[in-house]
């Protein structure tokens, strides 16, 4: 039987269509469909590939050892997992409550991973960003420490998840709970709560009050940043994330308003607890700043003080016992000429390779589990060692070494008080080499006065060789005089910017790391930059070999090579009371660059006394240092000073000069000569370098103190 034919569509009649949306719906839902079926495949083979690995078999800590820059000589180590397991029910029920209130509120009915966070942390990892916070569930973060790596991936991710997902099938909360407790990392080498009551309070976990449960629970966020032994900024850090612990508490009903309201105004106590012996001595300072750059570099906690690496430093372990020893030695001599305890005298070296800007040796006190302060990272008034700057300054702007400058004491534009010199010398019109080798005040005051918005440009020649930018400057006319604050650290990198021809080099500590596998994790490069023109830093250099030469750091030039360098001491005085409080010396060969700074209290703001000056005791520790540090070093000149015609336009500026004639020596040169009766500065206080007193020798004895010039900035001749 023959099939029913469809009726035709009546004839010039077109075929019906469907509308264009309809055909996208049913693109899009095609789409969706395949993308689900490919995706539920996708997961079904990522479920049954992601094994649950055996703790005991991959969560196994080493030490991470330190070395010096051979890579042989063991400097120290990072401490292994210190760690006490408990079981669930041993653990203190506060502890137990607040870290779930702390880290994740949804822990008890949670599927072991949060969607939203992890969508958020997704977002953080395709852009790149921290900004989208972070996606972990307590299960995840457990998953995390035991399993796998802090690497921020999406596939890692990915692979955390579907971890969460397992494990909370076949282990209950409570088992969940016990085990991340007993490992996640609280700072200070403790691994669980147990070790962690050890190490924060000296008492066993379950003898923990309510206060002192909720604030271990919130170090956990952050153990380096919210320490309170590390300081105000970390204490305040920590109020809050206790405060926000506590409200967790509340909300979920754990404890009441009123045992919030008794606690919650501050921290608990926390006891001073030994540190361990590992950080001991001068050395504690090396390991802290290996441990700081560590994490600067991406390496977390965890990975710092258990994951079996390599840290290979840049610290040279001939010239770090030579700093040890020549800030010892020195300083202990120091002290006794001073009369000053010897604990309250603070030297501070550090030593800085040129090419690379590694750290070749730094003291940074005797011993940092007495202290952890650093004086070689502490920043203090710089005196005239600000000098070199306002010099970089003029050089850009086009002045020569050769051009002319007033060497009298003279009262500025706009100030109510005269500069001083030494004593109140006065050297009549000098060149700038010759304002930088006997470092006198008044040119260099004349000289930032005369530079087109003066103090910023010498605190932007600061700025470019290495000088951090956030520091302390004096932005007046008498910026050069050195009221201004740096570290030795920066100050160490900003002249060797000026001893590599301009090429800066940030200084750092670590050079190399390897994992547990052996594999290369990090490695330093060199990445030098021209931030100071050559011939501007050339010239810097020049004029700083005749300081070392036959100006005020001449105690230098015994090192027996080519040395350029610069004194500094920064006091005050008020009336007829003065106080020293700091005294440096920088130089440096072509290969190293050294600075030594000596200061003195708790605070390194107390006075040194009478016998402290640049040239003196900073200036003996500079060259004790560096003969063992340059012994057997090739000898290598400075570029000779470039010839250069000035090209300043002079600004004559109306200046009140005191006593303008100076005494002429045979030869031309001028010489010091008193000043005249003018009127002392007002008893406000007023700050000075580099008093005029003669290179003191060191003795066992207080000498007689000899009084300083009540100026405002004088340099011993």
């Amino acid at each position: 039987m023959a099939e029913p034919q469809r009726a035709k569509a009546p004839a010039g009649t077109k075929k019906r269509r469907r509308p264009w949306w309809q055909k996208m719906l049913i693109g899009l839902s095609i789409l969706l469909l395949t993308l689900g079926l490919v995706g539920g495949i996708g997961f079904a083979v990522l479920w049954n590939s992601v094994k649950i690995p055996d703790p005991n078999a991959d969560f196994l800590t080493t030490t991470t050892f330190v070395y010096y820059k051979n890579g042989k000589t063991q400097l120290g180590s990072f401490q292994v997992q210190n760690r006490i397991s408990l079981e669930f029910d041993e653990m203190n029920p506060y502890v137990r409550d607040a870290i779930v209130a702390a880290e994740n509120r949804s822990f008890w009915t949670d599927p072991g991973f949060d969607m939203m966070a992890l969508a958020r942390a997704g977002v953080g990892v395709l852009t790149n960003s921290d900004s989208a916070g972070g996606g972990s569930t307590i299960t995840q973060q457990y998953i995390k420490v035991m399993y796998l790596t802090q690497e921020k991936t999406l596939s890692r991710k990915v692979k955390e998840v579907i971890l969460a997902a397992k494990i909370g099938q076949a282990l209950s909360k409570e088992e969940i709970l016990q085990r991340y407790l007993n490992t996640v990392y609280f700072g200070r080498g403790a691994y669980g709560m147990e070790a962690a009551s050890q190490a924060y309070f000296g008492i066993a976990s379950k003898k923990l009050d309510l206060a002192q449960s909720v604030a271990l629970a919130a170090i956990v966020n952050s153990p380096s940043n919210l320490d309170p032994r590390n300081g105000d900024q970390q204490a305040a850090d920590l109020l809050e994330r206790y405060q926000y612990t506590l409200n967790g508490m509340v909300e979920m009903g754990k404890i009441t308003e009123s045992q919030r309201a008794a606690i919650y105004g501050k921290l608990p106590k926390f006891p001073k607890i030994a540190r361990d012996s590992q950080l001991g001595g001068p050395k504690g300072f090396l390991l802290s700043m290996v441990q700081d750059e560590l994490r600067t570099l991406g390496f977390t906690d965890e990975q710092i003080a258990g994951g079996g690496l390599k840290v290979v430093t840049t610290f040279d372990a001939d010239a770090q016992d030579a700093a040890v020893a020549a800030a010892q030695k020195i300083g202990k001599q120091a002290a006794a000429s001073a009369g000053i305890k010897a604990r309250n005298l603070h030297p501070a070296i550090v030593s800085l390779d040129n090419a690379t800007g590694g750290v070749l040796a730094l003291y940074g006190g005797s011993d940092y589990v007495e202290n952890q302060r650093n004086w070689a990272t502490t920043a203090r008034p710089t005196g005239s060692t600000f000098k070199p700057y306002a010099l970089a300054a003029a050089l850009r702007d086009g002045w020569t070494l050769e051009d002319r400058l007033n060497g009298n004491t003279f009262t500025p534009d706009g100030d109510s008080s005269p500069v001083h010199n030494a004593g109140g010398s006065n050297y009549g019109t000098v060149n700038l080499l010759k304002a930088t080798t006997s470092s006198i005040n008044t040119a260099y005051v004349d000289l930032v006065q005369q530079l087109p918005d003066g103090p910023s440009a010498a605190r932007q020649a600061a700025v470019d060789a290495g000088v951090p930018d956030d520091g302390y400057f004096d932005m007046s006319n008498r910026i050069p005089l050195g009221a201004s604050e740096i570290s030795p650290l920066r100050q160490a990198a900003g002249y060797s910017t000026f001893a590599n021809e301009g090429l800066r080099v940030t200084p750092h500590v670590v050079a190399e790391v390897v994992d547990a596998n052996g594999k290369t994790a990090y490695q330093a490069e060199a990445r030098p930059e021209q931030a100071i023109e050559a011939e501007v830093a050339i010239d810097v250099s020049y004029a700083l070999t005749k300081v070392a030469e036959d100006g005020t750091g001449s105690r230098a030039a015994a090192l027996g090579y080519p040395v350029a360098g610069k004194t500094g001491t920064r006091y005050y005085s008020s009336g007829a009371a003065i106080k020293t409080v700091a005294a440096w010396f920088v130089g440096y060969t072509r290969q190293i660059t050294t600075a030594v700074m000596y200061v003195a209290g708790d605070d390194g703001q107390h006075d040194l006394g009478n016998s402290f000056y640049g040239s003196s005791y900073p200036a003996m520790t500079w060259l004790e240092y560096m003969q063992k540090a340059m012994d057997g070093k090739e000898r290598v000149e400075f570029s000779p000073p470039t010839d250069r015609t000035s090209t300043r336009t002079p600004t004559p500026r109306p200046t009140r000069t005191h006593t303008a004639t100076p005494t002429v020596s045979a030869s031309g040169t001028p010489t010091p000569t008193e000043t005249s009766s003018e009127p002392s500065p007002s008893p406000t206080e007023t700050a000075t370098t580099e008093p005029p007193e003669p290179e003191p020798e060191p003795t066992t004895t207080k000498p007689k103190p000899t009084p300083k010039p009540t100026g405002e900035d004088a340099e011993e001749p």
